[in-house]
């Protein structure tokens, strides 16, 4: 059996695509924008075509990468950011599926703000945030400049490893997140985008823009 037809009997692939719909839906992924992957073993992920409108995305749209002994095994179908991907996975084993989305309100919100980290308070649904302790009254999300070659910045991804918790952002290029499945991935960011627009809009209303 070819790759195209597994891919296309791969459920988590089929699940994949129907995200991708939703986000689209959202428009969370304009002009072809973002990337989605899926782990689909140790070493190895889906991830989709670069360019492709992410409202109509299927099985056949995704293809195969593989890393080992630190080289990454991609072709030209898949955008430069497969490599933060693979970071993500490599930095953090129990991650099953990776999210690159480009919302207006992350992307302006990013650009706003000066500091490598934001810090979340007061919000219902940050207690929805991986890795953030339930007592705690507030939640951080990472905030990085954009470098290139992304080989710069997938070691930036893996310096800062201590600091994530389900979420990134590259200033200007989107907002990554990452879960232990497609359902865990889905609920992380729609927490996040949830949160950056409530802060965004509180600017807004304070006077702060």
């Amino acid at each position: 059996m070819n790759t195209t037809a597994n891919h296309q009997l791969n459920p988590y692939a089929i699940q994949l695509c129907t995200l991708s719909r939703w986000i689209s839906a959202k428009q969370w992924a304009p002009a072809g924008s973002g990337n989605f992957s899926i782990r689909s073993s140790e070493q190895s992920c889906l991830i989709t075509r670069a360019h492709k409108d992410k409202g109509e995305l299927s099985p056949h749209d995704l293809v195969q990468i593989s890393w080992s002994r630190g080289e990454v095994e991609f072709s030209t179908e898949a955008a430069d950011s497969v490599l933060l991907h693979v970071a993500l996975y490599q930095t953090f084993p129990a991650a099953k599926v990776v999210l690159q989305t480009q919302s207006v309100a992350a992307n302006v919100w990013s650009r706003l703000i000066k500091a490598d980290h934001y810090l979340f308070n007061g919000y219902e649904l940050q207690s929805v945030i991986s890795q953030q302790p339930a007592h705690r009254h507030s939640c951080s999300l990472a905030i990085i400049d954009p470098l290139q070659p992304m080989q710069l910045q997938a070691a930036e991804i893996n310096r800062r490893a201590g600091e994530l918790a389900s979420g990134l952002l590259i200033r200007g290029h989107g907002l990554y997140v990452w879960g232990e499945s497609l359902e865990h991935t889905k609920r992380q960011l729609e927490a996040w985008e949830f949160l950056i627009s409530c802060e965004l809009e509180r600017m807004k209303i304070s006077g702060l823009l």
